[in-house]
């Protein structure tokens, strides 16, 4: 039986190979950075962190509903889920992810990017399915009440998206051949993060399994 410790290390290590692999909210610090200077892309950082809270409180809304309305839609959930997560591994592992030539935009404010950022994060379809598909996974009543994990799971998030994306934002406001002109290292990072997907995906199918 997997422990909470466990669980959550798991969720973070899944976490992260999602938010490093260059996305949508990546491209857009990176182009605020190259574009606007290193504040313009620390406030697009701040943005997108904004949105990944949105997410948290919307996948902790969920599973709590789930939970107390329709329990035995969390087995069909999980199946779903690991579907999921194998296909986008299966994806990740199969394809070639590289940082192109972003181009110019436009100037904009500090708060503009950050309103920009956190929207780009919460319109961003392909969010609503994974905190769909791994929400449920990660977040179980036998680990306590659900906006506790919730809270851990949304701390952990808003970090995760500092360390990457704010790092991002300062490497690129110094040099943009930085980010463009190793393609081999985003191409192995997709790789690795497949795999990643695919674990998870195999550790759901034997949770669901078990109940």
């Amino acid at each position: 039986m997997i422990t909470y410790s466990q669980n959550v290390w798991i969720f973070f290590v899944l976490l992260f190979g999602i938010i490093v692999v260059p996305g949508m909210d990546m491209f857009f610090v990176m182009t605020n950075s190259l574009t606007g200077g290193r504040m313009r892309g620390l406030s697009a950082t701040s943005g997108v962190m904004a949105g990944g809270v949105f997410h948290t409180l919307f996948g902790a809304f969920f599973v709590g509903v789930i939970t107390k309305l329709a329990p035995s839609l969390i087995t069909v959930i999980l199946f779903a889920g690991a579907a999921y997560m194998a296909w986008i591994g299966v994806t990740l592992v199969r394809s070639s992810i590289t940082v192109d030539d972003l181009g110019n935009r436009s100037s904009a404010s500090q708060w503009l990017a950050f309103r920009q950022g956190f929207m780009t994060c919460v319109l961003n379809p392909k969010a609503y399915v994974f905190v769909l598909a791994v929400y449920p996974v990660f977040i179980q009543p036998r680990f306590g009440p659900v906006w506790s994990q919730a809270l851990v799971m949304g701390v952990l998030t808003a970090f995760t998206q500092l360390g990457i994306y704010g790092g991002l934002a300062l490497l690129a406001a110094k040099s943009r051949d930085l980010l463009i002109s190793n393609p081999t290292v985003t191409i192995w990072i997709g790789r690795v993060a497949g795999i990643v997907f695919i674990g998870v995906a195999a550790l759901t199918v034997w949770h669901a399994l078990s109940h």
